[in-house]
């Protein structure tokens, strides 16, 4: 069921046939496992055997990420051994997306192993990295591109949003949430790696009391770091054959609308100001004017008023500056009546900020 899980998804995502995929605990250990197999590619690329020999004396990895990636990639770097602060950053636009000039200067200096991060999705506005243009950059520079597309990756199931990512079928690795989107439970990420051998290479591992493996087995451990995992792979499995190819793509689209709806009906109040251009399900909005500090009460106490209400979940971020009220809207039973019963509590508690 884990390798039919796997060519369904490869197949709804179009993404090239031949990768493999780790079913892993969450974004987060995907993100792990296909960089990874990253450091086992680009390290083999220079003649150095980082699963036998490990970093010790290897060449360094020069690690490229844009300056406003998630947590969870530097957590994953940080456990391979490359650092949480050794990376370079790469400048950013208002949205989140990596500035492909900016990559390109920051390549430019650089020799030896290159690993480029991008995203499918920014944590707080939505927005997609210029795969396109990110793809042919580091070809150029013999970069091993890795996509990090927890929220964003299912985007590729719609047709009208695949303006959003153009090109990121020429990356090397994508790191997806089966429960970001998929409706799955905890505990389904997945590790999506171009190249099924630098991913077994740098995931397998056996002894002489396992199970022998024969050719062309798939065995589910070999992609992912534990041997002890449920079947994870199953639930991916299910709710495919439940939602189906056109399922998927009408539940994304719809809870992009559904973000677009939010959006608009809090922009049409005075005082609400809709920070990122809603792209895909992720709203960030802030109240009030004045300074940062100002805007920042007033948000907090929207937050919590919200939260008391009982009526939705929101939460806040840091952004640019500012301080937002995050929105997203993932729910397979989310409607439109839900939204507005939404968007009238956020309105309904910054009119009681207001009135304090």
């Amino acid at each position: 069921l884990e390798e039919m899980a796997e060519r369904w998804l490869l197949d709804i995502l179009d993404l090239p046939a031949q990768s493999g995929i780790g079913f892993t605990t969450g974004a987060t250990v995907a993100n792990f496992t296909c960089l990874a197999a990253a450091r086992t590619s680009t390290l083999q690329k220079v003649g150095w055997n980082a699963d036998d020999d490990g970093l010790f004396g290897a060449p360094p990895v020069h690690v490229l990420v844009g300056a406003d990636a998630h947590l969870s990639v530097f957590a994953a770097l940080q456990q391979l051994g490359f650092g949480r602060k050794r990376v370079i950053s790469v400048g950013t636009d208002d949205q989140g997306r990596i500035l492909p000039a900016a990559l390109e200067a920051a390549l430019k200096p650089l020799s030896g192993p290159k690993v480029i991060i991008a995203q499918a999705g920014q944590i707080n506005t939505g927005a997609f990295d210029p795969f396109a243009e990110i793809v042919e950059i580091a070809r150029t520079h013999d970069a091993w591109v890795h996509v990090d597309g927890a929220i964003g990756l299912w985007a590729r199931a719609v047709p009208s949003l695949q303006h959003l990512m153009a090109g990121i079928e020429g990356a090397d690795s994508w790191a997806g949430d089966a429960h970001k989107w998929l409706q799955a439970p905890y505990d389904s990420g997945l590790a999506i790696v171009r190249d099924r051998d630098a991913l077994l290479g740098a995931m397998s591992q056996w002894s002489s009391y396992l199970p022998s493996i024969a050719q062309g087995d798939r065995v589910p451990s070999n992609y992912v770091p534990e041997l002890s995992r449920r079947a994870r792979g199953i639930p991916v499995w299910a709710l495919i054959r439940h939602f189906g190819r056109q399922g998927i793509a009408e539940m994304v689209e719809t809870h992009c609308a559904l973000a677009r709806r939010f959006a608009e009906r809090l922009a049409a109040e005075p005082g609400v100001r809709v920070v990122n251009d809603v792209v895909l399900n992720q709203v960030i909005v802030n109240f009030g004017s004045g300074d940062a500090a100002a805007r920042k009460a007033a948000t907090e106490a929207v937050i919590a008023r919200t939260l008391a209400s009982g009526t939705c979940f929101v939460a806040g971020a840091a952004w640019r500056g500012d301080w937002v009220m995050r929105l997203s809207v993932t729910s397979g039973a989310t409607t439109e009546a839900d939204i507005d019963l939404s968007a009238d509590a956020i309105i309904a508690a910054w009119r009681e900020v207001q009135a304090a």
